[in-house]
């Protein structure tokens, strides 16, 4: 029995709860998928050992049996249906069957199951785009060996995991498939982020815009850029919301856009432009950013008097 000990071949304790094993699982399948292994078949038959052991220890109920039937010790391995102790049929009952009955069709040999079961879940992982992740794209996969398509949705977020029902393992004995689950990574765009279904964007300005007010263009994601209006004296930081200019819903509404104005300082002036800028400071000179902060410090004016 120790080589069809289907917890070692997961490696978890015959204590270990639901989600543990789930999580054993899923770390199994991602290293060992024939996708992040190819051309090895050490690696392809672990995987299909694992996804089997998984599909009895993932369904309480079959996991309830296959521990019935390890309880049962010699039992459980020496004794078939029909075979008698005390003139009565140990497995008489149908509760627990032979336990080739469980474990043949997962490791070879013994009798297929008696009815149908459905088909183990399978995980893998997908990199698609920014701009995929907002329109939805469909992914050719491999799958042990085989070719299949698979669909993801618009709005998916990245590190998502999306669920296919149907995609999965195929059954046994007519048995339905299995899902299957995908983890799906979104690589970064170089101007937009993402924050639910809102797009976000840091613009730069000038200056004279936030002092003096300006309309300035923003991009939008898919689509023609929007004017935004700078009031006069917006500080740096501000935040302005273009509305349904974000990631679209299910329902057919979209989030909106939100646009961070970010004060960019030249690196080199023109002679004119540093002559103008001095004048600037010469008439602007009853102005002093810090003096609040200054007198909330106890300090009575930014050259540091008390």
């Amino acid at each position: 029995m120790s080589e069809k000990d289907l917890y070692k071949v997961l490696g978890v304790s015959k204590t270990a709860d639901q989600s543990e094993i789930k999580k054993v699982y899923r770390k199994l399948a991602k290293d060992l998928h024939p996708d992040k292994n190819p051309d090895n078949k050490t690696a392809e038959d672990r995987f299909k050992q694992v996804q089997a052991a998984y599909d009895v220890l993932g369904d309480p109920k079959r996991r309830a049996e296959y521990d019935e039937m390890q309880r049962l010790g010699p039992m459980g391995g020496g004794f078939t249906r029909g075979q008698q102790r005390g003139g009565q049929d140990l497995f008489g009952d149908g509760q627990f069957g032979d336990i080739s009955d469980l474990l043949g069709g997962i490791f070879g040999g013994g009798r297929a199951p008696r009815g149908p079961r459905r088909g183990s879940d399978l995980e893998t992982t997908a990199t698609i785009s920014f701009e995929d992740s907002i329109r939805g794209i469909t992914l050719p996969l491999r799958l042990n060996g085989d070719e299949m398509q698979a669909r993801i949705p618009a709005g998916v977020k990245n590190d998502q995991r999306i669920r296919l029902r149907g995609k999965g393992a195929p059954g046994q004995q007519g048995g339905p498939a299995g899902d299957l689950f995908i983890t799906v990574h979104v690589s970064p765009h170089p101007v937009f982020n993402r924050d639910g279904n809102n797009l976000t964007i840091t613009i730069p300005v000038r200056f004279d815009e936030v002092a003096l007010g300006a309309d300035i263009a923003v991009p939008v994601f898919d689509g023609q850029p929007v004017t935004i209006r700078i009031p006069p004296g917006t500080k740096s930081g501000a935040k302005f919301r273009a509305r349904g200019k974000g990631v679209a819903k299910a329902d057919g509404q979209a989030g909106d856009l939100i646009v961070t104005v970010d004060i960019a300082v030249p690196q080199d002036l023109s002679p004119a432009a540093q002559k103008a800028l001095e004048e600037f400071v010469k008439v602007a000179q009853e102005f002093d950013p810090r003096e609040e902060i200054m007198r909330k410090a106890g300090v009575t004016s930014a050259k540091g008097k008390k």
